[in-house]
């Protein structure tokens, strides 16, 4: 029976709007239609959509499935499914989101800035939307200022746990929705005005030399990838309050298709409106995010027909779903990180403010460091947090990665289990692909309770299929890098490779070093000196570190029936640790704290 600590959604609605909030960003809203303009429109559509089907969902399930098993956040998840050694894999998963959070705050900071200046009128037609972005931008102050603005709605929405997120999140995206149907809709107004309806058909129309080009793929693979946020843990750590008989591969495909649609509404809507009123529309979509978002747009809804009401109510109307979009996104990324301190014993308050004021203070180099003014067109842009999504960004691909290989791991140790049972010896690949490669999906995705039921596709993706869209992705990246960027090699280029390499190498190291000192154990001094020191002397010893599982009543998993059931420091909320255990090399040990029991609220 799950104790009163344990938390969870209402129900399946709640679910799918935290979900879906946490897929929608401002990746939808602004880098889609860029993505479209710059590949063809139509044509682009064609590899975004197969990855979804790819790539997306069939991640998105595995991560379903993992979290709602384990019922940990990406690092209790990681210590249980790919063993003790490899829980590193969900702290980098977690480091990632968080550290994409520092200055995503920053970005949802200029949403909220553009909301209400476009509120106060000070984005209509006689408006220099360049000496806008810039005067904003060179004012460290006031970015930090909204920066903080974005921080602090975060954290008052997930300080209660999963129902105060679920009705955040409702309330979000209806809004969200509304807002983006009716800027829609103003957009098909401004293209119809001409009779053509050119933005409109671009869209959807194919041109097939597009789709001879690998770049259009590699885009269309990325584009699925990172606005679904597969691999990035945000589903493993919303499925922890999922109730047991919710459906997981059904509600993968919801998230993942009501993100795709919520991109083909903001696609439209921004293509209608800059065709109708832009002499080189494609010129203008095609530019940088920062330029088609916040000097673009404004420009194009203040021609918008039906006089000043109506260009107010088009920009004002884009800049609040801009906003809400942005927050949704904020909240998963928060959310996963403090439900990683959450599972080892951490108080929900102090987790939740120890994270939004690291987040706060580790985005502020990202708001108001580095900006430099593009030579060529006058424009402000920050360096800093560029190079920060240069860095971070494509760290997710990793993460996606490790959760495969979890899924790997486990067909494997099932395998050979299998052999021992029925006493084989040699390697049989006939004997692996029905006693390996599926047990995952038999064991814990086709278990009953769903109403979806998948078969051997989703086994020949995330053990064929992946390892080889990992590669194309990364190679692709690199070959990038080295054909447009000066210099790539260079330590101190900050859009080389040299700097990536660098921070993801250190990162890694660190965490693997981490893993037996601060993950699954915790250093316990045994003198009077001060921690430090103890550590330096090395008088301490290592004590297993708790891992607390959020079971919603109904939705038990015995421990002992998953991969890391042999565990005895992986416990349910409100458990008592054992006094003493069987260590790694089969000795009784005594548990040198006392007894502890989670006392979360």
């Amino acid at each position: 029976m799950a104790e009163e600590g344990s938390d969870q959604f209402s129900g399946r609605l709640g679910l799918i709007f935290a979900t879906i909030g946490a897929a929608i960003g401002t990746g939808n809203i602004w880098r889609f239609p860029r993505m479209v303009g710059a590949n063809g429109g139509g044509s682009f559509l064609v590899p975004w959509l197969i990855f979804l089907f790819l790539w997306s969902i069939p991640l998105i399930i595995a991560e379903f499935a993992l979290g709602k098993r384990s019922r940990t956040g990406t690092v209790g998840t990681f210590r249980i499914f790919a063993g003790k050694r490899f829980a590193w894999m969900g702290l980098w998963t977690a480091w990632i989101s968080t550290a994409i959070g520092f200055y995503y705050a920053v970005v949802t900071g200029w949403c909220l800035n553009y909301f209400q200046t476009a509120i106060r009128g000070g984005l209509g037609s006689e408006v220099d939307t360049v000496e806008v972005w810039n005067s904003f931008l060179q004012n460290p102050m006031e970015v930090v200022f909204f920066q903080a603005i974005a921080v602090g709605i975060t954290m008052l929405a997930i300080w209660k746990g999963a129902k105060a997120i679920e009705k955040v999140n409702v309330g979000l995206m209806v809004s969200l929705f509304a807002l983006l149907f009716a800027a829609l809709f103003l957009a098909f107004v401004m293209d119809l005005e001409d009779g053509s309806l050119d933005g409109f058909v671009y869209m959807f129309s194919i041109q097939p030399e597009y789709l001879l080009q690998p770049e259009t793929w590699i885009n269309g693979l990325s584009q699925s990838a990172w606005s679904c946020s597969a691999g990035m843990g945000t589903a493993i750590t919303y499925s922890v309050y999922m109730r047991k008989d919710e459906d997981t591969t059904l509600n993968a495909a919801t998230m993942c298709l009501a993100n795709n649609s919520i991109s083909i509404i903001a696609g439209l809507t921004v293509m209608m409106a800059v065709f109708a009123v832009v002499d080189d529309p494609l010129a203008a979509v095609s530019g940088g995010s920062s330029a088609i978002t916040f000097l673009v747009l404004p420009e194009v809804f203040a021609q918008a027909p039906g006089g000043p009401i109506v260009q107010l109510a088009m920009v004002t109307m884009f800049f609040l779903a801009l906003s809400f979009a942005a927050l949704t996104s904020m909240i998963s990324t928060v959310e996963l990180c403090v439900r990683n301190f959450v599972d080892h014993g951490i108080e929900r308050p102090k987790a939740v403010g120890f994270t939004s004021l690291a987040i706060f203070f580790f985005g502020i180099p990202s708001a108001a460091t580095w900006i430099l003014v593009d030579d060529s067109t006058g424009v402000a842009f920050p360096q800093f947090l560029e190079v920060q999504d240069h860095i971070w960004g494509y760290g997710l691909m990793f993460s996606g990665l490790f959760i495969a290989y979890s899924i790997w791991k486990y067909g494997w140790n099932r395998y050979r289990v299998w052999q021992e049972e029925n006493d084989i010896t040699g390697f049989s690949l006939r004997d692996y692909l029905d006693n390996g490669v599926s047990s995952f999906r038999d064991d814990f995705i086709n278990t009953g309770d769903n109403d979806w039921w998948i078969g051997k596709w989703w086994d020949y993706i995330m053990y064929l299929g992946f390892p080889l869209m990992f590669s194309v992705l990364i190679l692709s990246y690199f070959v990038d890098m080295l054909v447009n960027v000066e210099s790539p090699w260079d330590p101190t280029n900050a859009n080389g490779i040299s700097i990536i390499l660098l921070f993801w190498g250190i990162t890694a190291g660190l965490f693997i070093g981490f893993n037996r000192f601060i993950i699954i154990n915790r250093i316990v001094p045994t003198t009077d000196d001060p921690w430090p020191l103890a550590v330096l002397s090395r008088n301490f010893t290592l004590e297993p570190r708790p891992l607390y599982r959020n079971v919603p009543e109904g939705a038990d998993v015995p421990i002992d029936t998953l991969p890391g059931g042999e565990d005895p420091f992986i416990v349910q909320l409100g458990e008592a640790l054992p006094e003493t255990f069987v260590d790694d090399y089969g000795e009784t040990r005594t548990h040198t704290g006392s007894i502890v029991e989670a006392e979360l609220a």
